[in-house]
């Protein structure tokens, strides 16, 4: 669960210089479910724990469908405006910083540059595209949210089994104190005294 928490702190930094607010917004939740699942945890509360479990496999599908956007998969486009809902015109923060990527700027037509225009950006060299840098850290994403899943999974049952094994009232005792004889008293045994 720690691990899932700090992929997602390092992908929300990258989210966010990006201006991508779909994927803030995942991340966002995504922390709260895993702060959530670490407390269910360390507390013995099963239910945040099945929250986070069920929030595993949400983020799972979430981070199938980020993979196809990136991929081009169906009606889906890597070009769109989709992840920024349509407020922005950025894309991922990897498309111009790539590794190994020369980022050039298009000289401003006259009229100067001001705060509010845009200019042409080009991008050379990078080692590897962008889409594939946002498909592995899906696929991390992906990755750490089964092995949670399957942790929150075990750790639940682990947590029920143990509920259920202790008798709290009487303990472990055999015969506990609120225990109700059920056979009438000329058929229990008792000691013959000559």
């Amino acid at each position: 669960m720690v691990g899932g928490s700090v992929l997602a702190l390092e992908r929300q930094v990258f989210d966010f210089l990006g201006y991508q607010w779909a994927p803030i917004l995942a991340n966002f939740f995504h922390i709260i479910a895993v702060i959530l699942g670490l407390f269910g945890t360390i507390q013995y509360r099963p239910r945040y724990i099945v929250a986070y479990t069920v929030w595993a496999a949400l983020w799972v599908a979430w981070n199938v469908f980020i993979i196809c956007f990136y991929l081009d998969v169906g009606g889906l486009s890597k070009d769109s405006d989709l992840l920024t809902f349509n407020i922005s015109a950025h894309h991922s923060w990897w498309s111009e910083h790539g590794p190994g990527c020369v980022r050039g700027e298009m000289p401003q037509a006259a009229g100067g540059r001001t705060t509010e225009s845009h200019s042409y950006i080009t991008v050379m060299g990078c080692f590897m595209d962008y889409q594939y840098i946002e498909v592995l850290h899906s696929a991390a994403q992906i990755l750490v949210a089964l092995l949670g899943f399957v942790y929150g999974c075990y750790v639940v049952s682990a947590i029920t089994e143990e509920e259920d094994s202790f008798d709290f009232i009487g303990g472990f005792e055999p015969f506990p104190l609120y225990h109700v004889n059920e056979k009438p008293s000329h058929l229990l045994l008792r000691p013959v005294c000559p």
